[in-house]
């Protein structure tokens, strides 16, 4: 009999991991047994990150002598500056530059030559490139508008930092907490797509920068990053039409248009992470005046949830969030690798620590070798 065929892999259990587990049927996502929702309105990302990393929420000495080393590690050598200098000057792509920004990294840390499976090395490694990836984005954002590039400070937060690198000024409270939710909702989501290709770079104990490389060249891919980003093209689309957002709904799925933002592979019910960022839109909406995003998203989740039993995914509110924060719409996909970097680090460290090479087979359809004749060059 032949072997069941599981095309991507759906439903094989591949790992077992002690970082995040996903209910798909409840809605529930927790960080280490602690529920996202706990986390992402009590703790920072920097907590979160220690929680992934070391195992445990830290206490207020451990947080404090964390945040430190991370802050420490936030400024980048001037040589990749030049290299985001020349990315920008090229008009690369945002995520291909991040891409080519971990790379470059690993040539300006001092553990990069240090055995793969060497943990402590691999932890210094790890607040390297998640501390660097912020000074680099916002590098990449201000010299391609032509802007001088803004230092890190290291009494900032790590969201509120990335806010005031990208942006000249120091960002108010309500932004700079509403990144930093941000970042914890999308620090780790099981065995994604990047996550796994992470992992198996890993497994063939290739270095930490090689397997983030990885990780970013396949979030850069539209199925799994860029969602957000497409939701809020749509969204001005809709804005510019002269259609109701219901109206524009219906006349987008009679065309056959897929609606971004909405369906997920793992959860059958809203994601919770969308939950949360919509009390986020909401508020940010409250607090600048101005509701037309958020409301025109609330009609558009209302609709397909009554017309097609379709829920939002964690993309859908992001995308009205982050574009009333101010962010340029292509740098959403390269803030969702600047907090997934911690949670792809975590499941690197998880890898080395009990390695077995990740090797699937495939399930050969070509031609009979029986049948096929080798034909000489002179004869064919």
């Amino acid at each position: 009999m032949a072997e069941e065929l599981h095309r991507g892999l759906e439903g094989v259990l591949v790992a077992e991991s002690e970082l995040s587990s996903i209910d798909g049927d409840a809605g529930r996502l927790v960080y280490r047994g602690h529920a996202i929702e706990d986390l992402a309105r009590e703790a920072s990302y920097e907590e979160v990150l220690y929680l992934l990393w070391e195992g445990h929420l830290p206490d207020v000495a451990e947080l404090e002598t964390f945040s430190e080393r991370m802050a420490a590690e936030r400024h980048v050598d001037d040589d990749v500056l030049e290299t985001v200098d020349r990315l920008a000057a090229a008009e690369e792509s945002p995520m291909a530059a991040v891409r080519t920004i971990v790379s470059t990294l690993s040539a300006f840390d001092p553990d990069a030559d240090v055995d793969p499976i060497d943990r402590e090395a691999n932890f210094r490694k790890g607040r390297h490139v998640t501390a660097k990836l912020p000074t680099a984005i916002a590098a990449f954002e201000r010299r391609r508008r032509g802007e001088p590039v803004v230092e890190p400070r290291e009494e900032l937060s790590h969201a509120g930092n990335f806010l005031y690198m990208l942006n000249g000024e120091e960002p108010d409270e309500v932004l700079a907490e509403t990144l930093d939710q941000a970042l914890v909702l999308h620090a780790d989501h099981g065995l994604n797509a990047s996550t796994f290709s992470a992992k198996v770079t890993a497994s063939t104990l290739a270095d930490l920068h090689s397997a983030i490389t990885s990780a970013v060249g396949t979030l850069s891919g539209s199925l799994h990053g860029g969602a957000n980003q497409d939701v809020m093209e749509m969204l001005k689309e809709v804005d510019e039409s002269d259609a109701e957002p219901r109206e524009w709904i219906e006349t987008a799925l009679e065309e056959g248009r897929r609606v971004p933002g909405f369906g997920h592979r793992v959860y059958n019910v809203k994601d919770p992470r969308a939950k949360i960022l919509s009390e986020r839109s909401e508020a940010l909406g409250e607090a600048a005046g101005e509701m037309k995003w958020y409301e025109m998203s609330r009609t558009i989740e209302e609709y397909l949830l009554a017309e097609k039993g379709l829920a939002p995914n964690v993309d859908f509110y992001s995308a009205s969030m982050y574009y009333q924060m101010g962010i340029p719409t292509d740098l959403y996909t390269p803030i969702f690798a600047m907090s997934r970097v911690g949670g792809w680090i975590a499941h690197v460290l998880e890898q080395y620590a009990d390695n077995r090479l990740i090797r699937p087979r495939s399930r050969y359809v070509g031609p009979d070798p029986d049948r096929t004749e080798f034909v000489p060059l002179a004869d064919r």
